[in-house]
């Protein structure tokens, strides 16, 4: 499917619903094309939003094409990558295989929380909606701790044990609906969601400081409780810190 590039942001949002455990995008000439592996009622679905749409066969094997398009990333210090590939020397690595769940760091939500986290006191860290547990190893590597991460997918928590144990990090992953279970306090909270999303979950979080993205630089997320701080943006994607108000 190709669209200008004047829509491409909304697209991304769209395909990123359809298709969290992620798609294909290529710049062509004025517009952006977008793919992903689906089946017919993927497709059915991309007709119905987007009004055209082209599919073709792929042959047997495509569901590990992904690791085709899971490169190393570099952000500061860190060094988040497949376990495939050989990390430089001089970076604190964290490996990841994603497995069943979202999240391998290449995106730019996962670049942008990793260096406002890097801006941040250490503390006592939650990450919620942990995925793959990019950012709750990440954030074991660059000093905070201890770390916790909540995800509402038992595949998620399985990655993200998994990938703490081969990092060899110390982290705590549990299944958890954050929009409705308690939650632990922690000095800070990190959520790389949907803005509806972050904003349902702010109320609900005892943290002092709060990293959240998942959503594009045209969207601001209204977080009750807290106040806004900075903000990064990348490629079309927005992350930002905000402060719990003092009363």
């Amino acid at each position: 499917m190709t669209v200008p590039q004047g829509r491409a942001e909304e697209a991304r949002a769209v395909m990123v619903d359809l298709f969290p455990e992620g798609f294909e995008e290529v710049e062509v000439e004025g517009a952006v094309q977008l793919a992903a592996y689906t089946n017919a009622g993927g497709e059915e679905r991309i007709w119905h939003i987007f009004g055209a749409a082209s599919g073709v066969d792929v042959p047997d094997g495509w569901e590990e094409r992904w690791r085709e398009f899971h490169r190393p990333v570099r952000v500061g210090e860190l060094w988040i990558g497949p376990p495939w590939e050989e990390p430089p020397g001089d970076a604190l690595v964290v490996s990841v295989d994603p497995g069943r769940a979202f999240g391998t760091g290449g995106h730019p939500t996962t670049r942008l929380c990793l260096a406002l986290l890097g801006e941040l006191p250490r503390g006592s860290l939650l990450d919620v909606g942990c995925g793959s547990g990019v950012l709750a190893i990440a954030a074991v590597r660059i000093g905070f701790g201890p770390v916790l991460a909540v995800d509402v997918d038992p595949a998620a928590v399985e990655a993200t044990a998994r990938n703490a144990a081969a990092n060899d990090v110390a982290l705590d992953a549990w299944r958890a609906d954050a929009l409705a279970e308690p939650l632990p306090s922690t000095d800070v909270g990190v959520a790389n969601i949907a803005r509806a999303a972050v904003e349902a979950l702010a109320p609900r979080l005892d943290c002092t400081r709060l990293v959240v993205s998942g959503y594009l630089e045209h969207e601001q997320p209204a977080v009750a409780g807290f106040r806004h701080v900075r903000r990064r943006t990348d490629a079309g994607w927005a992350a930002d810190v905000f402060e719990r108000e003092r009363e």
